[in-house]
């Protein structure tokens, strides 16, 4: 909350330490000009972000939001859609568990699921409260210094254009995240849910950003900045509501968008569903290129070999140490060049994307990974991650006021809490010790000033008294 009283640094605080603004910025929490200009480092004439319309926000959602309300002429007037959208993704969260209620008395989602989709997403985005996106970065990088032709940026003509190619990038990267076993080991934290909600829609994966933006760099030769930035998030926020099993099938509109019951087949571990459906809002890709699936027996979500956990550095980390493993258990210079940039099911003697028929079979008796935990430790961690949710906005709306010693603090407890709560709701044998070590870590960070909440009630509930 920029401008707040509780956000403002303290008085008197030395620079660096816990509340106090790095030296770029001015006593009221604003990016000094120079520091605004090197934080933008786009080069053309500064423009004020601008806030969408709730309408807006939802018509974009739906990537129905016309040419002539979303074109800017610098990136910098483009709006966060992404972020602003964060209460209609609440919303409909909330609406697709009270419709899975009605239709099936049964909810769509799992506590420890949801929780660690959430997670997962939470750890996807802290990498962005430090760096600016490199998806943007490289794409005017190329803008600035290679472009060949330059597009108008109010033409409806370039809009669409530019929809047909932020999707079709999407296309080559995701299909290509499924078919290169180094891609697939950041891309597969996605498919790791064994439940199909709009939870899922927001598990995504902390590495994948870093290999994704190679896939734009083309359209940098000719469409501007400020028209890719928005499909950019067009094309991101359209995915979210197409994953969900309460909307069935939608009509002629299946013959050329990306659907929820087409969407479904992609998460899908049958052997019918692997490798299938690669479309971000289009579906006419997989159509062309013969990658397209239609959703035909009941689908089973998951990995082809699950994970089994709810800690997020661990989804992250354990397919690299299995890619790691195989490289120096396989024998021969080409080979091991093979276990990275080949498919996740190639071998020694195998196809490029490995044998079909080692693809595990599917009975439709599968049960989901679903430790047996107490009803009051459920409880525990869901306040407990609504405290550090609440901790990541505030985080996100104080970090120009904030010394970069704090927000590496911040982003550490983040981090472990979340760690925690994957350790608690697996009943690991160490998981009350780090909770414990956790709630130390926390207490007195939010004596010393280096935490702050927007719940006034953490002063009394956690304060540290010396008698």
């Amino acid at each position: 909350r920029p401008g707040g009283a509780r956000s403002q640094p303290t008085a008197g605080a030395a620079p660096g330490s816990c509340g106090a603004p790095p030296p770029s910025v001015s006593p009221r929490g604003q990016q000094a000009p120079a520091a605004r200009a090197a934080a933008a480092g786009l080069g053309g004439a500064m423009g004020a972000p601008r806030d969408a319309a709730p309408g807006q926000l939802l018509r974009a959602l739906f990537y129905v939001l016309p040419p002539g309300e979303s074109s800017f002429r610098t990136v910098q007037e483009v709006p966060d859609y992404v972020k602003q959208s964060i209460p209609f993704f609440i919303a409909f969260i909330g609406l697709e568990f009270a419709v899975s209620w009605v239709r099936r008395r049964k909810l769509s989602g799992r506590i420890n699921d949801g929780i660690s989709s959430l997670s997962l997403g939470i750890l996807s985005r802290l990498p962005d409260v430090l760096l600016r996106s490199i998806e943007l970065v490289s794409y005017i990088y190329v803008w600035d210094n290679y472009r060949f032709f330059e597009l108008p940026w109010d033409s409806p003509w370039t809009w669409y254009l530019t929809l047909l190619g932020v999707d079709f990038a999407y296309y080559c990267f995701h299909r290509m995240s499924h078919e290169v076993n180094i891609l697939w080991a950041a891309h597969q934290v996605h498919h790791s849910s064994e439940d199909y909600n709009l939870f899922t829609a927001l598990r995504q994966s902390l590495l994948q950003k870093y290999t994704s933006w190679v896939f734009n760099l083309p359209l940098a030769l000719l469409i501007p900045p400020s028209v890719f930035a928005v499909h950019l998030q067009f094309n991101l926020l359209y995915q979210f509501w197409i994953h969900t099993e309460v909307i069935t099938k939608l009509g002629p509109l299946e013959w050329i968008l990306n659907t929820p019951s087409h969407h479904r087949v992609h998460h899908g571990r049958n052997p019918y569903c692997i490798d299938k459906n690669y479309g971000g809002t289009l579906i006419i890709w997989d159509r062309i290129f013969g990658t397209f699936e239609a959703e035909d027996e009941k689908v089973v979500y998951g990995l082809t070999h699950p994970v089994n956990s709810f800690d997020p550095i661990m989804l992250q980390v354990r397919p690299l140490t299995h890619i790691w493993r195989t490289f120096w258990a396989t024998p021969g210079f080409w080979n091991k060049l093979s276990v990275i940039f080949k498919g996740p099911g190639w071998g020694p003697g195998k196809p490029r994307l490995g044998l079909p028929e080692e693809i595990p079979a599917v009975t439709g008796k599968e049960v989901p990974y679903n430790p047996s935990v107490a009803g009051y430790l459920n409880c525990y961690v869901v306040v407990h991650f609504a405290l550090i949710v609440d901790f990541y906005t505030e985080l996100l709306g104080t970090v120009t006021m904030l010394s970069q010693g704090t927000i590496l603090l911040r982003i550490g407890f983040i981090i472990l809490s979340l760690t925690s709560f994957g350790f608690l709701m697996e009943n690991k044998p160490k998981a009350a010790i780090l909770e414990m070590i956790r709630c130390l870590v926390f207490m007195g960070a939010y004596k010393l000033g280096c935490l702050r909440s927007q719940f006034s009630s953490l002063d009394y509930a956690y304060e540290v008294r010396h008698s």
